[in-house]
């Protein structure tokens, strides 16, 4: 016999799946706002849809009205209804205009159209339980994923993370070598750079187009005489003797995060140090669930387990493996010490010597 519905049960969750579901539809029109200078445009100062369209280049005012119009029902930006202007916040500004705010989003929209582009890649790795191997997910889903975590390395990395590790941060000022392993599309390893000039700096990372993408970014920073950017996985770095080994948001995806340990300990200086950052998590899957955890298991089941299921091994951490999990594996790649040394509503810091 089929359970009583509690009524009011029941229409809190209908009322929560429609929020869901109104999130959901807002992805494409954030997108094209963003891409429009919609947003920035609004932050300039109040406007009507036709001021709006012709601020931002001499778009068509019928469009503008109703994008306008949807991310006022979204709550993303406001509108007077006797002036028929909309207005951008502070608040809103900082996640939608600020591209150095902790909370610039327009990365997290990238994502999620990324995401939702791989789906039927991921739906066949759930009938045969292969991966997907990074960058053959989507688009640019490299390019996304740098856009995400890039508001929380400009705000965090210099300012936080580094002088939270032991004594590393006199090493960087006097003049250390540091390899950024896994660096993407190189903003970690540039924002370090430019921060520790008496430094040297190297990133690694197995997808090459990422890697041209950083080359790039060096360039146009003036920081090539500093910093180099190679073609690498992990376990594969050939060079050693660095002081300082960092890993942004990425041992999890690896297939062999073991082996990966073990090859950090190899190509560390003696005294040297490794910091792992990684979502924040629970070492139980109950204490992960929240508006965090609900991100990050979702990414992950999109991201980055078929990632990791793609490589050698495929161990699968997942992005909430929690520190319990990953101290395990970073202990056994021979490190004796390993301490939470930072943590923010979004990363923990590891710090392994």
């Amino acid at each position: 016999m089929a359970a009583a519905i509690d009524d009011a049960k029941f229409h809190a969750f209908v009322g929560k799946m429609l929020g869901d579901l109104g999130g959901a539809m807002s992805v494409p029109t954030v997108r094209l706002g963003l891409r429009l200078g919609l947003f920035d445009a609004l932050a300039d100062a109040p406007a009507t849809a036709a001021d709006l369209a012709r601020r931002a280049g001499g778009l068509h005012e019928r469009y503008v009205r109703e994008w306008a119009l949807a991310q006022a029902a979204n709550g993303y930006v406001d509108y007077d209804p006797a002036s028929e202007q909309f207005s951008l916040s502070p608040e809103q500004a900082m996640v939608f205009h600020h591209r150095d705010s902790p909370v610039y989003l327009a990365g997290a929209f990238e994502l999620v159209a990324a995401m939702i582009e791989a789906e039927p890649k991921v739906e066949e790795c759930f009938r045969h339980g292969k991966g997907v191997r990074w960058g053959d997910h989507a688009g640019c889903l490299f390019c996304a994923t740098g856009a995400f975590f890039r508001p929380g390395y400009v705000n965090n990395i210099v300012q936080a993370w580094l002088p939270a590790l032991d004594g590393v941060e006199a090493k960087l000022h006097a003049g250390a070598r540091v390899a950024d392993v896994g660096c993407g599309v190189g903003f970690s390893t540039l924002l370090m750079a430019e921060a520790y000039p008496e430094s040297s700096f190297v990133g690694y990372d197995f997808h090459e187009p990422s890697i041209d993408e950083a080359r790039r970014h060096a360039s146009e920073h003036g920081l090539g005489d500093r910093v180099r950017f190679e073609v690498a996985t992990a376990k594969h770095i050939a060079e050693q003797g660095f002081d300082l080994i960092t890993m942004y948001d990425c041992l999890h995806d690896m297939g062999d995060p073991r082996g990966c340990a073990q090859h950090m300990r190899e190509i560390l200086t003696p005294g040297g140090s490794w910091m792992i950052v990684e979502p924040i998590a629970g070492d139980a899957p109950a204490q992960n669930m929240n508006p965090v955890g609900r991100l990050y298991y979702n990414a992950s089941t999109m991201i980055c387990v078929p990632t990791s299921l793609d490589q050698e091994v495929g161990e699968g951490l997942g992005a909430q493996a929690g520190e319990a999990k990953l101290t395990e594996v970073i202990r056994q790649g021979g490190f004796e010490s390993v301490r939470r040394a930072a943590e923010g509503p979004f990363n923990m810091v590891l710090e392994a010597r």
